[in-house]
């Protein structure tokens, strides 16, 4: 089965929109050691997303669309707190707690795990298909975050401890976020800032420490908004199109980021072992998304909220000034419809693959 020109073209959006995400993110490992100098870890992770917040909301502001979290229903409200919990909060907390007792090079490496539990989640609990070709390419890339992590030698057992638990609840935090439909990218990463961004900087303020002086405090609301609140964005965006585990598999990218940032300004070593893995990773992402995925299947009613494009064979509604190619976000309808195509696990695409008939085709 072919993919289109269209399918093609919406791919290599989603994957852009990824890899930016990464590259952001990945700045925010090194400019984060900076500023631990300063400021204490929660107080630092309130910083961050407050940042994100401010970030995203001249986006939000431009949608004209944007509605509070509980009246978009009950299903977008738990995935929501879920991801702040999990992903706004405990996830940044823990990251930072193990970049302040290791190198931001040791860590970057280290959060190649949450590409692990991210797939790892996606397959046990919510229902992500992944072919031959997907399991080759999550094996290449956790392949290539070990022999990051050896060719690092020892970064300290504690610090892979709190990084490993901050990626477990990252993975969470993923697939919350590729769930959400009933608000926007750009509305999610406010409402998560906001809260997660408010709660940090109260307990990291008033309980475990204080913000360090202004500038630090200003130096890191820029790094949030642009590593934290279009890098959510983005990666959302990419989230819902791709699903959980594919995008996370293009934003693993992010430590290289990290890595080259830190040489650069951080004075860290760059390693042939290092090269090779990002080789490795680059083979990888290229396997993952050469694959295939197709088979009849049906659309149930539905009326939700994310960014699409109407020359995908989902989205047929019209409006009398938006091009079929422009992405844009608005709430709309679905009505069943089933048919056959390439698609890959996205909010229109959480099917049960178990129970598809056998006769179907499928990669």
């Amino acid at each position: 089965m072919r993919k289109s020109i269209t399918d093609r073209r919406n791919t290599a959006f989603l994957v852009g929109a990824g890899l930016l995400a990464a590259c952001l993110f990945g700045a925010a490992t090194p400019a984060s050691k900076a500023l631990l100098q300063n400021v204490a870890p929660q107080a630092l992770a309130g910083l961050l997303y407050i940042g994100a917040a401010i970030g995203v909301l001249p986006i939000v502001l431009r949608e004209r669309s944007f509605r509070l979290p509980w009246r978009a229903g009950r299903r977008t409200t738990l995935l929501l707190a879920g991801s702040v919990v999990c992903g706004g909060v405990l996830g940044p907390w823990l990251l930072l707690l193990g970049l302040r007792v290791a190198t931001a090079g040791s860590v970057s490496l280290f959060l190649n795990l949450e590409l692990v539990a991210t797939v790892l989640l996606g397959r046990l609990i919510f229902r992500e298909h992944l072919s031959t070709r997907g399991w080759i390419g999550a094996a290449g890339t956790l392949v290539a975050a070990v022999l990051l992590a050896a060719g690092e030698g020892q970064a300290g057992i504690m610090a892979a401890l709190l990084v490993g638990a901050g990626c477990f609840f990252w993975g969470f935090d993923n697939h919350f976020t590729s769930l959400i439909d009933g608000i926007t990218p750009a509305q999610t990463t406010l409402c998560k800032g906001v809260v997660a961004g408010l709660f940090n900087l109260i307990m990291g303020g008033g309980v475990l420490g204080g913000v360090g002086d202004l500038t630090s405090a200003l130096l890191a609301l820029v790094v949030g908004g642009l590593s934290y609140g279009i890098s959510i964005a983005l990666y959302i965006t990419a989230a819902q199109g791709l699903g959980a585990s594919r995008s996370q598999m293009v934003f693993s990218t992010a430590p290289f980021f990290g890595l080259v940032l830190s040489l650069l300004f951080l004075g860290e070593s760059f390693t042939g072992v290092q090269a090779g893995a990002a080789v490795l990773v680059a083979s990888s992402l290229a396997l993952l998304f050469s694959e295939k995925h197709g088979h009849i299947h049906r659309h149930v009613p539905m009326n939700h909220q994310h960014l699409h494009r109407h020359d995908d064979d989902h989205h047929d509604h019209e409006h009398a000034d938006v091009a079929i190619s422009t992405a844009h976000a608005h709430s709309h309808s679905h009505k069943t419809v089933a048919h056959e195509h390439v698609h890959w696990p996205d909010l229109h695409h959480r099917h049960n693959h178990e129970e598809r008939e056998p006769d179907k085709p499928s990669d």
